[in-house]
């Protein structure tokens, strides 16, 4: 038995040591591409040299290049992905055989006098020291000469004390082959993975603190002046307390510690600990999420944060348990993820990560395509949600929020937010949770919760004790989580008055302030806040004022940009069309079918041009959005007297308009209403791709803030008064601005269609009413579309 033991230690020797030469030939003679480049290779010359920064002294062996390279390579890989531990080792140990090989690397001797750190300045020290003892022991003459010499020849002659990581600067990575870098959730990891290159997808929950992990402990001995390294393997080690020279050893029994830790000649690492867990997706009906524990080293560490999608490729391990818990497990051990590879898959809009060439030139020509369309904001917002019929000015709005306004950052430390707050407020059964649902799913960083099933440090930020170091710590809640994104609050009128105080902060200032447990902090939470709230009595009560209905208080809601009132209102045509468009996305399975072909009928039965009315992909409107946020337009010198005009006037209309006790605390004008209305022009200018807001910009952004609180005004008129229809409206706008112009009967376009969008109309509105009373002779607008002319006395 013992025989065949040792004949497969040898084998197993032999196929490392092939491994090995096949390993150092990849390295030095792969090449790739039309110019025959040779990645590895000129890395390692890089590294020889010492001319690469710290953050960039980061070594990924592809294992599919690896295959590519030869029949032996290809099997090497395969070895590699099924014991991947062991294979890191071998790759690093072919790796320095290659840096130290002065016909492959030839040295370069400026580098140690111009790059020399610590640990060449030791080793020379060492190697003199030893050749020295050498010389005294063999009682040679000439031992200055050999002192002086004691650089390659001292080198060559005496065996390294040092362990040979001390030397490697550089961080080496085994990256799966392309054909298992599938990632697959938790629950598919079993006992078979340990010791596998595996890679696994989820979410962030938590991430410790970044320290220092020593990986060679050095000592210096008091009495003798000896150096001692030793490599430390895991989380705990046993320091060395004795000299091991045999000249110290020897000379007495004091038995005092004459060994000391030195730290100059440490080698540290940085260390941090991720919690992993499953994605809601992923996790079977009446289970829970599974987490896992991932080791994070080097520069792969701060590359997450909570709440990132991140798909992780590492080398699944087992570890022992300590103390008390080793007692109570027995022969079970805990398991973890060596991390290799960290690619975060739900980016920021500012952060898109490496995508190819190819993929760019698709998305540049699809985004163009949109810009260079009739109406880019409406063909963008007709695809938010496109099975939810209907809420045109919703899914506007919605579109903005994901675009946001700039921030504002003053020189005295003020910040203006730049998000947009929304707020939906409706009878049930109107899609207002299937809204926030799409747009947690699509906005990077969206977090989806509930009132009731969150409390208020759920929300914010909790104080949870570290399972690493047993200190305190913060642990960010949802609020935290979105920072930089969207996060989306369903039945938020069900929250306790407690846990709604704990937003005030957030929706205005977009900080979490703590101050408990010793913790005093404030947390960025620089998230746009999409809140759905239901009626107090089931379903929107006409005779009652709003803040009877809901049951939020006015602070609050004065930190809501726009405020939608979505009422189920039963109408014959709407119920139609809606009866219609639920039907055609239950046949086809979808809004609209991408297959068909030019022309086709959409859920009215009218022939329309598919390519505008096709709702565009989600990760084409993350590219539009990327690119438009990458724009900060900033409000012109002639538009500024147009927002103060505007503004003065919405002013006077609340202060002389009908006054409505129920309503008109949750609807009036104030200072946050232009805020509002600024980031919302900035916003639209984004969507443009401009760096300067326009009037129409502003047109827009009040015509929403007019439609989301006209219908808040219009609850309690019922549907019978304000049935007067629409292009009559339009049409009392233009003659009574007609009749204050003494002595003419010709008026400016460009003044009618400020007021009718200032009036919460469209402009396809107004061109409907224009059409219409031309047909009829009773007014004319001329060719170039820039005056008005009233045929008859008005």
């Amino acid at each position: 038995m013992s025989q065949a033991d040792g004949g497969d230690d040898t084998s197993r020797k032999d196929t490392y040591n092939k491994d090995q030469a096949t390993i150092k030939s990849f390295l030095v003679e792969f090449s790739q591409g039309i110019e025959d480049v040779k990645p590895y290779y000129l890395q390692l010359r890089e590294i020889k040299d010492r001319t690469l920064d710290v953050s960039k002294r980061v070594l990924t062996i592809n294992l599919s290049d690896v295959a590519k390279f030869s029949e032996e390579g290809s099997m090497l890989a395969d070895r590699a992905q099924a014991n991947a531990k062991r294979y890191h080792e071998i790759f690093a140990e072919a790796i320095d055989s290659v840096l130290e090989d002065p016909v492959l690397l030839p040295p370069n001797p400026e580098v140690l006098e111009r790059r020399g750190d610590v640990i060449d300045i030791l080793h020379r020290q060492r190697l003199e020291t030893e050749e020295r003892h050498r010389l005294e022991r063999e009682g040679r003459e000439g031992a200055e000469e050999g002192i002086q010499n004691g650089g390659m020849e001292a080198e060559n002659q005496v065996e390294s004390p040092f362990p040979k990581i001390l030397f490697r600067r550089y961080e080496l990575r085994l990256a799966p082959k392309a054909s298992d870098a599938m990632s697959i959730s938790l629950r598919h990891i079993r006992s078979s993975s340990i010791g596998k290159l595996v890679s696994v997808r989820g979410m962030i929950t938590r991430c410790s603190d970044v320290k220092p992990h020593c990986e060679v402990c050095a000592y210096s001995c008091d009495r003798c002046g000896f150096e001692i390294f030793q490599q430390t393997n895991g989380k705990h080690f046993t320091p060395i307390r004795i000299c091991p020279a045999p000249n110290c050893s020897n000379q007495g029994a004091s038995g005092e510690d004459t060994v000391h830790t030195q730290t100059r000649g440490s080698k540290f690492t940085k260390y941090q600990e991720v919690k992993l867990q499953e994605l809601p997706n992923q996790v079977p009906i009446g289970h829970i999420p599974r987490s896992m524990t991932v080791h994070v080293t080097g520069e792969l560490t701060r590359t997450t944060s909570p709440g990132d999608i991140v798909k992780i490729s590492g080398v699944f391990l087992p570890t022992k348990f300590e103390g008390y818990k080793a007692l109570k497990a027995g022969l079970t051990a805990d398991t973890y993820l060596r991390a290799f590879q960290i690619e975060v898959e739900k980016k920021s809009y500012d952060d898109r990560g490496d995508i190819s060439a190819e993929k760019e030139n698709e998305l540049t020509t699809k985004v163009e395509a949109i810009a260079f369309s009739k109406d880019p904001v409406g063909r963008l917002s007709r695809s938010i949600a496109p099975e939810i019929f209907g809420h045109d000015d919703v899914k506007r709005a919605l579109l903005l929020q994901l675009v946001g306004g700039c921030e504002k950052k003053l020189s005295d430390g003020m910040r203006i937010r730049g998000d947009i707050n929304i707020c939906l407020m409706g009878d049930p059964g109107v899609a207002k949770s299937q809204l926030l649902k799409y747009i947690s799913s699509v906005a990077p960083r969206g977090v989806y919760t509930t009132g009731k099933g969150s409390s208020g440090v759920g929300l914010t930020a909790a104080i949870t004790k570290d399972q690493t170091t047993g200190d305190m710590a913060l642990e960010g809640g949802a609020l935290v989580l979105a920072d930089k994104g969207v996060c989306c609050i369903d039945e938020f009128d069900k929250m306790d008055e407690s846990d709604r105080s704990a937003i005030h902060e957030v929706m205005e200032q977009q900080t979490v302030s703590i101050a408990k447990a010793g913790i005093t902090a404030t947390l960025n939470a620089r998230a746009a806040v999409l809140a759905a709230a239901n009626p107090l009595y089931g379903r929107y009560n006409r005779r009652k004022g709003l803040s009877e209905n809901i049951n939020l208080p006015n602070s609050l809601l004065s930190r809501f940009d726009l405020m939608f009132l979505i009422l189920d209102v039963a109408d014959t045509d709407n119920d139609i069309a809606l009866a219609r468009h639920v039907t055609f996305v239950h046949k086809h399975s979808g809004a609209t079918s991408e297959e068909s072909g030019a022309m086709k009928k959409n859920s009215q039965g009218e022939e329309v041009d598919d390519e505008e009315d096709r709702p565009v992909q989600p990760d084409v409107v993350r590219e539009y959005i990327s690119r438009a946020r990458q724009h900060q337009p900033s409000i012109p010198t002639e538009v500024a007297p147009y927002v103060v005009e505007a503004y003065v006037s919405l002013r006077q209309q609340d202060t002389n308009g009908p006054k409505d006790n129920n309503n008109s605390d949750q609807t009036v004008m104030t200072a946050r209403q232009l805020l509002s209305i600024l980031r919302l022009a900035q916003a639209l200018a984004r969507l443009r791709f401009s760096d300067f807001v326009a009037t129409e910009d502003v047109d827009e952004a009040i015509r929403l803030t007019h439609m989301s609180k006209a219908s808040l005004l219009d609850s309690n008129t019922g549907t019978n008064q304000n049935a007067e229809d629409i292009t009559s409206r339009i049409f009392g706008i233009i003659r009574d601005y007609n009749n204050s112009i003494r002595g003419s009967t010709e008026v400016e376009y460009k003044a009618i269609e400020a007021m009718v969008l200032r009036k919460g109309f469209n402009i396809e509105q107004l061109n409907t009413c224009l059409e219409e009373y031309e047909s009829l002779n009773i007014l004319q607008v001329n060719e170039g579309r820039t005056a008005i002319e009233f045929l008859m006395d008005n």
